[in-house]
């Protein structure tokens, strides 16, 4: 499995938000507290996407553990966003360990990231894959389970859904295609974030300010909630709403 967490709210440094907490980003790649069965480290690549005053946000990805990179500290120092979305990986086996099979992926305005596992991959979504065109196949990020459902969000996107009716309809969809699955989505568009619960963790916070959601606390605050199982959440700033999927 993988970590990710999601911000959006008052500009905060990155290495407030993703290194220096008691149990940051960071930490949960090396000692994460809640990775059911799914790897013991999460150490085979990281990425941080965040926005600016660009029409794009910015991303970083590597494929090596985040805790061995030299450069990020200073960096994660001088880089403050109002937006983040950033990820640790524990690759799935047979699955390859490169950068661009590294969340966040991206698309115009929009960020996403995926911890868990399509069960039966690649045949159990054969069928949903081959709703895509022939040239969103052959241009994915790499050939994995959680690019591929960046490629089936996407569609429903830029169709003009809604994310939250997008995000609860691929979970569902997939779920019925591969039951068993582990589908924590996390998707924002720098306003908003996006996030699934089903067959994992997933835990939100809202302060005057600002809202986080993440796979894991990353700290002992007592404003933390866990988001229940097969139930989206969706958080602004200023507003926070928990949903059933399937339900709306």
């Amino acid at each position: 499995m993988c970590r990710h967490i999601a911000y959006v709210g008052e500009p905060v440094r990155l290495s407030d938000l993703l290194l220096t907490p008691e149990h940051s980003l960071l930490r949960q790649s090396y000692a994460p507290k809640d990775m059911r069965s799914g790897g013991t480290v999460n150490a085979d690549g990281f990425g941080i996407g965040w926005y600016t005053e660009a029409a794009e946000p910015t991303r970083l990805r590597r494929a090596i553990p985040l805790w061995t990179d030299a450069t990020l500290p200073r960096l994660a120092e001088e880089i403050t966003a109002g937006a983040v979305l950033a990820a640790v990986r524990s690759a799935t086996v047979g699955m390859p360990v490169v950068e661009t099979a590294c969340a966040p992926f991206s698309a115009g305005p929009w960020l996403f990231s995926h911890n868990g596992i399509v069960k039966g991959w690649p045949e159990s979504v054969a069928e949903l894959a081959g709703r895509l065109s022939v040239t969103e196949l052959l241009t994915m990020d790499a050939p994995t389970d959680s690019s591929l459902l960046w490629s089936l969000l996407r569609e429903r996107l830029s169709s003009g859904r809604k994310p939250s009716d997008a995000v609860g309809d691929l979970v569902a969809e997939v779920e019925q295609a591969a039951p068993g699955s582990r589908l924590n989505l996390l998707f924002t568009d720098g306003t908003q974030i996006v996030g699934s619960a089903w067959t994992h963790s997933l835990w939100w916070r809202r302060d005057p300010g600002f809202a986080v959601v993440a796979s894991e606390p990353y700290d002992d605050h007592p404003g933390w909630r866990e988001v229940p199982h097969g139930h989206l959440v969706v958080a602004t700033s200023s507003t926070v709403d928990i949903t059933e999927i399937g339900a709306r």
